[in-house]
């Protein structure tokens, strides 16, 4: 197989956050493409276990390519970290030394074109991180009622023209493809957003629509904790606003009760370096917690 080329993201603030130390037990709860899982795997091998999860049944198929040198101290396994704890448990990996997620779409399925994610090439609004799950985002695009894909487009892309956005979607339907739903919100929206496509956070909406991803988030977070041990750390790379509002919001949270110290109350960002070398780096966000009693 030949493998993508694939930059991990904060790769080093990651490990540091995670205390990642020979002989670990720790869960990578959104694997992709096997970076972040083999920067752990090179630290705690030959005696440590890490147990990567995936949604994207053909991220699973990458990692599993690229971390085959580690043999039985990983273990993969495709599926949804809204199922967090009992995948833990159904592999044995509980208590854990550290929680790792690492948010938002990967660049396997942005530069996958058939997968619908990007507006940069032609294919079917799909959007779904796992091709066996049901709504797809052209249900939503072509099916949904105004109010609700308005909704959508507001809560998930804190897109500011969303109502007129949803009647020109649904009076432009049937929408079959990426380039006519980016043309549809391009006319609309034209050139305002001077930063970004004028169609991104339409995309991003409806892919967060389409995946569960912030209701998903929220109930793995929750799950976590009753994961890691005694000092075992919680470390969460996010993306946009509406996910780093959900970490920061749950740390403290836990924090205040006790459940978790915050490691670094400051947001940790990367380096103009790094965000040089790998632009998608740029509006990331790292935070860490450890647990307590």
């Amino acid at each position: 197989m030949s493998l993508p080329i694939h930059i991990p993201v904060l790769l080093d603030e990651a490990i540091e956050g995670l205390q990642v130390q020979l002989g670990g037990c720790f869960v990578d709860c959104t694997v992709g493409l096997g970076g972040h899982a083999a920067g752990i795997l090179e630290k705690i091998s030959p005696l440590g276990r890490l147990l990567g999860i995936d949604a994207d049944p053909e991220a699973i198929k990458v990692a599993q390519t690229k971390l085959s040198d580690y043999g039985e101290a990983v273990t993969l396994v495709n599926d949804n970290f809204a199922n967090l704890e009992a995948t833990c448990r159904r592999y044995h990996f509980h208590p854990v030394d550290g929680i790792f997620f690492d948010l938002g779409v990967s660049s396997l399925q942005l530069d996958t074109a058939q997968r619908g994610f990007s507006f940069q090439h032609e294919a079917p609004l799909d959007m779904r991180f796992d091709s066996g799950q049901g709504l797809t985002a052209s249900d939503i695009v072509n099916t949904f009622p105004e109010r609700e894909i308005a909704r959508i487009i507001k809560e998930y892309g804190e897109e500011r023209h969303s109502r007129r956005l949803a009647r020109r979607i649904v009076q432009s339907r049937p929408i079959t493809t990426t380039s006519e739903l980016a043309r549809v919100v391009e006319r609309l929206v034209g050139s305002k957003h001077a930063r970004i496509h004028p169609a991104t956070r339409t995309f991003m909406a409806f892919r967060i629509a389409v995946n569960s991803e912030l209701q998903n988030l929220e109930s793995a977070l929750k799950q976590a904790i009753n994961l890691l041990r005694r000092r075992g750390r919680l470390v969460v790379i996010s993306y946009h606003s509406l996910e780093d509002r959900i970490v920061k919001q749950f740390m403290r949270g836990e924090a205040s009760s006790g459940t978790l110290k915050l490691i670094s109350r400051k947001v940790i960002k990367p380096t103009s370096l790094e965000i040089k070398s790998n632009p998608r780096s740029r509006s990331a966000k790292l935070r860490i917690a450890e647990r307590l009693n």
